[in-house]
């Protein structure tokens, strides 16, 4: 394999496009909140916009992630292989690349209007500042969870001119899904963080982590269920959740065991929670 090849490999690694669920988990609501926001009519100049933002700002989380935690990665078996731990990038290409993901993400949020312009540099602080509060706080989920959110309000300053109560709604039932979701991924890597020190809601938790995990969930669904009746949503919207909360079920016998592959399983699993919330918001305005 040839030195360009491997950057490529590496590059591809650490803005996990060989991983695209972060993608997903990130898409599926900035889509919630784009098409209510539009009245279920986005443009398709928005839509390629808020596509390519989640992308490239994913992206940048990403790498400033692996950055942020590439002296002890070496030391948890999930994170062992990424390639500012293996060397075949290096601490300063690993910036030059994060830098470049934020300017391509900022340069499409430059096409929108002041007040969502204004609102981008709070997503940036977000992306960025999510892997240190790992050192700081057990809540670092909490940061991430504002930081897979602060898209969904952006949608609605661009689309309304505003942020309603719907979309801080969205906002919060989003940041407690993202809570219970990647609270499962830390579950996985649960006692290497212990041992390494790195703080996360699983460690915190305990023993009561699928009870709160649970609790979380019954709140997405019970926020997600409010917005349907503001907006006046019907039966689909209704069913969606329905569909959701069997997600929800099926996540829990996953975690039942507290074993790492099921776990990661249980993670992977909300991509189809965030896939079918959209359907049931997107039928409900055709």
């Amino acid at each position: 394999m040839s030195e360009f090849t491997e950057k490529l490999t590496a590059i591809k690694q650490i803005t996990r496009m060989d991983k695209p669920i972060g993608t997903y988990l990130l898409l599926w609501p900035t889509y919630w909140a784009l098409w209510i926001a539009s009245d279920g009519w986005p443009s398709l100049q928005m839509l390629v916009i808020f596509s390519l933002g989640v992308f490239f700002m994913r992206s940048a989380g990403c790498i400033i992630n692996d950055y942020a935690d590439r002296k002890v990665d070496g030391e948890v078996k999930r994170t062992q292989h990424r390639p500012l731990v293996t060397g075949a990038l290096s601490g300063s290409e690993a910036l030059q690349l994060f830098s470049t993901f934020i300017l391509l993400a900022f340069s499409l949020v430059l096409t929108l209007s002041d007040y969502t312009i204004m609102l981008s540099v709070v997503a940036v602080f977000l992306a960025a500042s999510y892997p240190f509060m790992k050192r700081i706080t057990h809540f670092p989920q909490v940061v991430l969870g504002a930081a897979f959110s602060w898209g969904m309000i952006m949608a609605f300053a661009q689309e309304q001119g505003e942020i309603p109560t719907v979309a801080w709604l969205l906002f919060t039932a989003n940041v407690l899904w993202t809570v219970a979701y990647d609270t499962m991924y830390a579950m996985v890597d649960r006692d290497d963080d212990v041992r390494i020190g790195v703080k996360s809601t699983a460690v915190i938790f305990g023993e009561n982590d699928k009870r709160i995990i649970l609790f979380l969930q019954l709140m997405t669904l019970a926020l997600l269920f409010t917005v349907g009746d503001i907006l006046a949503f019907g039966w689909p919207y209704q069913l969606s959740l329905v569909i959701a909360a069997g997600f929800f079920c099926y996540q829990q016998i996953l975690i039942a065991g507290r074993e790492r592959d099921r776990c990661f399983q249980a993670f992977l699993n909300n991509h189809y929670v965030g896939l079918i919330v959209f359907v049931g918001v997107a039928i409900e305005y055709l």
